[in-house]
C-alpha cells in the first residue's frame, strides 16, 4: 500500500528566518511564482521568514530555486529535496501568519533570528556517534512523528503540539549543564527550540543543520532508525528503504505486528479525528478503526442507515 514515486517530480522542502517587512508582498508573489511554474504544496509567510514543501516537475522546482536565489532575501537557502510522485499536494496554499511554526510558544523573545543554538552538521553529528563524546538528542517533532522514525537514544519529551514544549521542559531539567542537540524534520522548529532552550538556562544547545531529512540523505539507515514522518500525501518516507539495514520501529496500533502504515480512522465521525499506525493484515481485514468505540460507531450508524432504507423500500 506503499505511495510510488516518480522520478520527474521533485519535493523542496526548505525553511528560512529573516525579517520581511512585506510579508503581504512576499505572499503574492509566490502565489504568482508557484503558479507560473506549476508547483502545489504549503508555504507560510510570516514576518519571520518562510517556510514551504513543495512538489513539481524536477526541471520547474529548479527553476523555482534559481528565482528564489536571486533574491537578496533567500539566496542562501539550504533546500532539500526527495522525489515526488506527482500528486503529493491537491493544491497550492501559501498562507500569511505570525510564526512559521504553528503554536505560539507563550514567551515573545524567541527570535530565531536573534538566538539560536549553534549548528551540528550532519558529518559532525555521524563523528559524534562514533567517538566517546557525550551528548544528548532532544527531538522536537510531535510523537506521532516520532513513533515511525528516531535518532537511537533520542529523547522526545511527550510533545502533541509544538506549542507544548514550554510545559514539558521539567523533563529536560537535568540537562541544563550537557550538551543538546535538537533535531526536527527539516530545521525549522529545532531552530526556534534551540533559542528556547538558551532563554531557558541551558547551558550548549546545538541543532542539526538541515534537520533529519539532512541526516538521513547522508547515512541512510544509520544512528536515525525508522522513517521520516512529511506532511503530505506520502505520510512518511526514506532513503535506501530496500536495504537490509532498514528497520521498521513502530507497530500497528490494532494488533501489535511491525508497521509504519498510517491510515485514517475508518469512522469519519472519530471524535479525535486522527491517523493512525495500522497493518495490512488488520486494513484488508476490514479493521480500519483506531479504537474499538470508533468501530462500534461506525458499526450503528451502518445499521441504522440500513434500517432507514429498508423501511423506505417497504
Amino acid at each position: 500500500m506503499s505511495i510510488e514515486t516518480d522520478m520527474s517530480y521533485t519535493i523542496l522542502l526548505y525553511y528560512k528566518y529573516t525579517t520581511l517587512t512585506n510579508p503581504e508582498e512576499i505572499v503574492l508573489e509566490q502565489k504568482e511564482l508557484c503558479a507560473k511554474l506549476g508547483l502545489k504544496g504549503r508555504i507560510i509567510i510570516a514576518p519571520e521568514g518562510i517556510n514551504g514543501t513543495v512538489e513539481g516537475l524536477t526541471e520547474a522546482t529548479n527553476d523555482y530555486i534559481k528565482v528564489m536565489n536571486e533574491s537578496t532575501l533567500f539566496k542562501d537557502i539550504e533546500y532539500k529535496s526527495s522525489v515526488g510522485t506527482g500528486n503529493a499536494f491537491r493544491k497550492l496554499s501559501i498562507k500569511l501568519r505570525q510564526e512559521l511554526v504553528s503554536g505560539h510558544l507563550g514567551i515573545d523573545d524567541v527570535n530565531p533570528n536573534v538566538t539560536t543554538g549553534k549548528y551540528v552538521s550532519a558529518e559532525e553529528l555521524h563523528e559524534w556517534f562514533r567517538t566517546n563524546k557525550r551528548f544528548y538528542i532532544v527531538d522536537m517533532r510531535n510523537d506521532y512523528e516520532y513513533k515511525v522514525g528516531y535518532f537511537i537514544n533520542s529523547i522526545q519529551p511527550n510533545l502533541k503540539n509544538f506549542r507544548d514544549l514550554p510545559n514539558t521542559l521539567p523533563q529536560l531539567s537535568h540537562l541544563t549543564d550537557e550538551v543538546v542537540v535538537t533535531v526536527c524534520t527539516g530545521g525549522v522548529r529545532c531552530k526556534k527550540a534551540s533559542g528556547l532552550l538558551i532563554n531557558k538556562g541551558f547551558k550548549d544547545v546545538y541543532q542539526l543543520r538541515g534537520g533529519i531529512h539532512t541526516y538521513m540523505e547522508k547515512y541512510p539507515n544509520q544512528d536515525f532508525k525508522g522513517k521520516l514522518y512529511v506532511f503530505d500525501a506520502r505520510i512518511t518516507m526514506g532513503f535506501n528503504l530496500n536495504s537490509p539495514d532498514h528497520e521498521v520501529v513502530s507497530n500497528c496500533e490494532r494488533c501489535g505486528d511491525k508497521s509504519d502504515l498510517y491510515i485514517d480512522c475508518g469512522n469519519i465521525h472519530c471524535v479525535s479525528h486522527r491517523h493512525f499506525l495500522s497493518c495490512e493484515k488488520c486494513i484488508c481485514r476490514g479493521d480500519k478503526f483506531c479504537s474499538d468505540n470508533c468501530r462500534e460507531i461506525y458499526t450503528n450508524f451502518q445499521s441504522t442507515l440500513t434500517n432507514i432504507s429498508q423501511s423506505l423500500k417497504s
